[in-house]
C-alpha cells in the first residue's frame, strides 16, 4: 500500500489577482508533489480559493456585482495562473461549495459540543483588509502591524476558549519540533503563546457573506476559522473516509498568515478532538527590484508575464534557485536573466548540445557502447556523483525535499552539470576520436549518462524540460512525460547502448539581459 502524502497551498483570497507571491507558494508546493509521486508516494495536492468575508461583500458592492458572482471572477483567476505555472494540484476547493460548508458546519459543532464556544460580545479593533482583530498592544501608529487600517467594532460575538490552549499549544510544539518551519518562526510562535492567549472571536453579525453559525444564523462564522476547515472539508470531512489523507503532512503558507495556521488552526482542531497537521511551512516575502510589493505602487508582477518574457519553467526554476526557501527575496529581471542564463542555458544546455551532438556526428545517433574501456579515477568519481545524487541515500535525498531546501538541491544538480561539462574538457572526446575510438564512446557514453541523471532529478523543478531532455536520450515521449521514478538514478537503470538519441534541441535559449 502506498504511504500518503497531503499538501496543501493557501486558500488563496479571491480579492487578490495573482501574482508572483502566489505562484512562488504554488511552485514550491508543486515540487514536493511532483517529487514524492516519483517516489511512489499517494499525492492529495490542494489549492483553492477563500471567497468570504467582509473585504469581499465590500469589493463586491463597490463593483456592483453580487459577491458569488464576484468570486466566481476571482477564483478563475487562481484556476488559471495554476493551469499556466504546470502546478500539478488534485484538487481545487473553494470555499462557497457545498462540501466545504458541510465541512465547515461540523467542525463548528465539534466544537461547540466540546465547550468550547460560547456567546458574548466583541469590541476591540478589526482590520477589515486582513480579516483579523488586534489587541490595542499590537497596533503601529493607529494601524495593524500588516499596515491595515483598522476600525473599532461592537457587536455581539461567538468566543472561541483559545485562552484554555496555550499549555497545550506549547507541550504539542515541544514534542513536535519540526512542526513548524524555519526553525525561526517556531521561536516566533512559542513567544506569542507564552506571551498569553485571549479568547478569540469568531462570528460576525454586521456582514451577511459567508457560513452561517450552526443553530444561530444571525451570525456568520468568522472566516479564518471557516477558510482553514478547506484542508479537512478537501478531504470529504465529515464523511466517512476522510481520514485516508487527513490529517495533512504539510501547510505551505506565506509568513503572514503564520499565527492563523499554527496557533488557531492547531487549537481548533484539539478542541474538535481532530488530528494536527504535521507541519507548517511559513516561507519569506518578495520584494519587487528592491520595493516592496504593493497596490499602491503598481509593482506587481503576473506570473503570465514572467512566462511570456522568461518561459515557463525558467520561472520555475527562478522561484526555487534564488534564496534559500523560508527567506525573503528579491526580484530583479536582471537577476532572473542572469540566472537562467548562467545555470540553465550556460551550464545544463550547453552540456546537452555539446554532448549529443557529438553523438550524433560521431555515434550513429545512438547511445554509444562503453563496454570493453576500463573506467579510470575520473569516471568513476563523476559517475558516482550524478548516478547517486552527491552519494546521498534517498532517504537523505527525501529529507531534503521535506525540509523545502529547494535551492540547496539546485546548487547541487547544478554542480553536477559543471562538473560534467568540467569532465568534457578534461577528456576531450574531440581528441579521443582521433587516437581511441572506443575511449571517445566511452566518455561520450559517460556524459550521456550524466544528462539523463540531471533530466531525472530536475522533473519535480522544471517538468516540460526534463520531460525533453529525457526524450532526447532515448526514454519514449510517454514515459518521459509521466515521470521517472528518482530510483531509477541507481546505475542497474543506466542507458543502454544503441536506443537512438534525437538531435539536440535548444531547451533553454538565452535570455537577454533587461528583458
Amino acid at each position: 500500500m502506498k504511504s500518503k502524502f497531503y499538501i496543501t497551498t493557501p486558500i488563496y483570497y479571491v480579492n487578490d489577482r495573482p501574482h508572483i507571491g502566489h505562484a512562488y507558494t504554488s511552485v514550491a508546493c508543486d515540487v514536493l508533489a511532483r517529487f514524492m509521486r516519483l517516489e511512489g508516494r499517494e499525492v492529495k495536492f490542494l489549492t483553492g480559493t477563500d471567497e468570504h468575508g467582509q473585504k469581499v461583500e465590500k469589493s463586491a458592492a463597490a463593483k456592483g456585482v453580487p459577491p458569488k458572482e464576484f468570486v466566481a471572477q476571482g477564483a478563475v483567476h487562481f484556476r488559471d495562473m495554476a493551469r499556466e505555472m504546470d502546478i500539478s494540484n488534485d484538487d481545487f476547493i473553494r470555499t462557497t461549495e457545498p462540501r466545504h460548508l458541510a465541512g465547515a458546519q461540523d467542525l463548528w459543532r465539534r466544537i461547540k459540543d466540546a465547550g468550547y464556544i460560547y456567546l458574548g460580545s466583541y469590541a476591540g479593533w478589526y482590520a477589515v483588509r486582513d480579516e483579523a482583530f488586534y489587541d490595542e498592544s499590537e497596533l503601529v501608529n493607529g494601524k495593524a502591524p500588516t499596515g491595515a487600517d483598522v476600525e473599532w467594532v461592537e457587536e455581539p460575538s461567538y468566543f472561541f476558549k483559545l485562552s484554555a490552549f496555550s499549555e497545550k499549544l506549547l507541550a504539542f510544539y515541544d514534542a513536535n519540533p519540526g512542526f513548524i518551519m524555519p526553525p525561526n518562526r517556531r521561536n516566533e510562535v512559542t513567544s506569542f503563546v507564552k506571551g498569553g492567549l485571549k479568547d478569540l472571536s469568531v462570528s460576525r453579525t454586521s456582514f451577511s457573506w459567508g457560513i452561517p453559525v450552526p443553530g444561530d444564523e444571525k451570525h456568520i462564522m468568522y472566516v479564518w476559522i471557516e477558510a482553514l476547515c478547506s484542508y479537512l472539508s478537501a478531504t470529504g470531512y465529515p464523511e466517512k473516509g476522510f481520514e485516508k489523507f487527513w490529517p495533512a503532512d504539510l501547510h505551505m503558507v506565506g509568513k503572514d498568515i503564520l499565527r492563523f495556521h499554527t496557533v488557531y488552526w492547531p487549537a481548533f482542531l484539539m478542541a474538535a478532538g481532530l488530528p494536527l497537521p504535521q507541519r507548517v511551512f511559513a516561507h519569506g516575502w518578495w520584494t519587487i527590484e528592491g520595493e516592496k510589493m504593493s497596490k499602491s505602487l503598481g509593482n506587481a508582477v503576473a506570473p503570465s508575464d514572467l512566462i511570456k518574457n522568461y518561459g515557463l519553467d525558467q520561472t520555475r526554476y527562478f522561484f526555487m534557485r534564488e534564496v534559500p526557501f523560508g527567506n525573503d527575496g528579491n526580484f530583479s529581471r536582471e537577476r532572473m536573466a542572469s540566472v537562467i542564463n548562467s545555470e540553465l542555458a550556460n551550464n545544463v544546455g550547453n552540456l546537452i548540445q555539446r554532448t549529443l551532438s557529438m553523438i550524433q556526428k560521431n555515434c550513429g545517433g545512438a547511445v554509444p557502447d562503453a563496454g570493453g574501456v576500463e573506467k579510470d579515477a575520473l569516471d568513476l568519481a563523476f559517475l558516482a556523483r550524478a548516478q547517486v545524487t552527491d552519494n546521498a541515500t534517498p532517504q537523505e535525498v527525501a529529507k531534503r525535499y521535506y525540509d523545502c531546501k529547494f535551492n540547496e538541491i539546485l546548487a547541487d544538480i547544478m554542480g553536477i552539470a559543471s562538473e560534467a561539462n568540467l569532465y568534457i574538457d578534461t577528456k576531450a572526446p574531440w581528441k579521443q576520436k582521433k587516437t581511441d575510438e572506443k575511449l571517445m564512446q566511452a566518455t561520450l557514453y559517460h556524459l550521456a549518462e550524466a544528462i539523463r541523471c540531471i533530466a531525472i532529478m530536475l522533473q519535480p523543478f522544471i517538468p516540460q524540460s526534463a520531460a525533453r531532455m529525457l526524450v532526447m536520450v532515448g526514454y519514449p515521449e510517454d514515459r518521459a512525460k509521466a515521470g521517472i521514478p528518482f530510483a531509477e538514478l541507481m546505475p542497474e537503470y543506466a542507458l543502454k547502448p544503441g536506443i537512438p538519441i534525437t538531435a539536440p534541441q535548444p531547451v533553454f535559449p538565452k535570455i537577454e539581459i533587461g528583458r
